[in-house]
């Protein structure tokens, strides 16, 4: 008998930069932020999708919003003080240990740590997506000039319910009735 066929999702990542306490009091409509991350990790698990957290410098400056980090149990928290997640090998190690081919992006800093992730995963030969919807920055015009240099590069930058609805692909899909009752409890 043959092995079953992995799951279409088994390369994709949730990968949560840096979404920490002491950067989003800094973040205008942090509580939005938060929602929207709720909302994509709680979609993400629901469809088998690897989540994995970001911290930058935590025994400085904390750790994840523990209001996320309980949203997906045994996910893996990764502690750094390179901006870009590629910037540390521990962290680029463990994700080639995954065979990550696609990496979602929710998170803080957009002109900063999400800017370098991305550019840092198109760099890795990966696919990557920007949840325009579940980023946040202190300036937003200074996060809408690098949105725009990152989809010129390449990157997909998409509110997150579309990017999951496209990998649901259909109403038939197990997981569709749960999406949408996570979409009307994140309304």
């Amino acid at each position: 008998m043959a092995a079953p066929a992995p799951s279409p999702l088994a390369g994709v990542l949730l990968l949560c930069v840096d979404l920490q306490p002491a950067f989003l009091k800094v973040i205008p409509d942090s509580d939005t932020l938060l929602k929207r991350c709720g909302f994509v990790i709680e979609a993400a698990v629901g469809l088998g999708i690897r989540v994995a957290f970001t911290e930058q410098l935590p025994r400085k400056l904390g750790g994840t919003a523990p209001e996320l980090l309980k949203l997906a149990p045994g996910a893996d928290v990764h502690a750094k003080s390179a901006f870009s997640v590629f910037g540390d090998d521990g962290i680029t190690d463990a994700l080639r240990s995954l065979d990550i081919e696609h990496i979602i992006l929710c998170g803080i800093e957009t002109p900063i740590c999400i800017y370098q992730t991305a550019l840092g995963a198109l760099d890795a030969n990966l696919q990557v997506t920007v949840l325009s919807d579940a980023i946040g920055a202190r300036r937003p015009t200074d996060a809408a000039l690098c949105i725009d240099a990152l989809t010129r590069s390449g990157i997909h930058v998409l509110p997150a319910e579309t990017v999951f609805y496209a990998l649901l692909h259909d109403a038939g899909h197990p997981f569709f009735k749960g999406f949408t009752q996570l979409v009307k409890k994140y309304s």
